[in-house]
Parts: C-alpha cells; sequence; structure tokens
C-alpha cells in the first residue's frame, strides 16, 4: 500500500472526527497511514475529545488522545490525501475553504465508505444520549473497514 494521509473532519473537533482518527488508528495499525482531524471551527482548540466519546469508544478499544485543532486551508489541503467530512455542513465549509477548487479530488464524505450502513452523514451526536455516541461509533467502524478495503484495493 502507498502512504497515504487521510484527515477526518467535522464541526468542533471533539466527537466525531476524532472518534473517525481513533478507529482508524487501531483498523489501519502498522500499515503506512497517517491519520489526523481536525474542526472547521476553532470552539475546541486543545481540548481532548468529549468526554462521553471517550468513554464510548474505550468501550470498543479505542483510545481517543487528539487535542482540538482547526483545520488549516494553508497546509491540510496540500498535506493530506484524503479529506473525509462527517456531514454535509462539514463538507461545504472544505469546498468554501477551497477557494481554487484546486483539491475537491481529495474531499469525501466518510459515508461514501460505509458498506454496510445505509446513512448519508455522521451525524453529530453532542446534544444526544449514550445512543447517539453509539451510532456514530458504529457507523464509523462501517466506514474505517470500507475505507481500508478500497486503500487495499488502490495498491
Amino acid at each position: 500500500m502507498k502512504p497515504k494521509k487521510i484527515l477526518f473532519v467535522c464541526l468542533g473537533n471533539i466527537c466525531r472526527s476524532p472518534a473517525a482518527e481513533g478507529v482508524m488508528r487501531k483498523k489501519a495499525a502498522g500499515l503506512p497511514i497517517e491519520i489526523d482531524s481536525a474542526g472547521t471551527a476553532g470552539y475546541h482548540i486543545g481540548e481532548l475529545p468529549d468526554p462521553r466519546m471517550r468513554s464510548h469508544a474505550a468501550k470498543r478499544g479505542y483510545t481517543l488522545n487528539h487535542h482540538a485543532r482547526k483545520f488549516d486551508p494553508d497546509s491540510d489541503f496540500e498535506k493530506f490525501d484524503l479529506i473525509l467530512a462527517m456531514d454535509d455542513s462539514n463538507m461545504d465549509d472544505l469546498q468554501r475553504m477551497d477557494k481554487k477548487k484546486s483539491y475537491t479530488h481529495k474531499l469525501k464524505m466518510m459515508t461514501d465508505f460505509c458498506t454496510a450502513k445505509k446513512v448519508s452523514e455522521v451525524p453529530d451526536p453532542y446534544y444526544d444520549g449514550p445512543e447517539g455516541f453509539e451510532h456514530v461509533l458504529d457507523i464509523l467502524e462501517d466506514a474505517s473497514d470500507g475505507l481500508l478495503q478500497t486503500l487495499n484495493n488502490k495498491k
């Protein structure tokens, strides 16, 4: 597999994108993949992921220790091979930041890689109960498996 640099993006970088990063980091362990996450907004810069997401992820064996950061269009578009948005709003934000439309080929929805789940977005669980966080992790596990299959087929 050719080395890949993948960035997961959500709004605040404290629930979905760091969970995607943690899930993918474990599933891709030992593979030549660089993984990071970021938010389109800077509300939580420097913070660890939401404690509820960390707790639910830990029950599945995922460690979420990323510190939130804001997406940097000046470097992230260039640095990463694949930039995966969690929802349509995140995708809209990323497309707006790509002023010259030079990086559209790198932008995809995380759910584009789902193989079992029939969903178009990874919903924000921030205002939900425990079932919201579990649902997000279910989607991220499915999408991560599909993403790994896609990457393996493009060796």
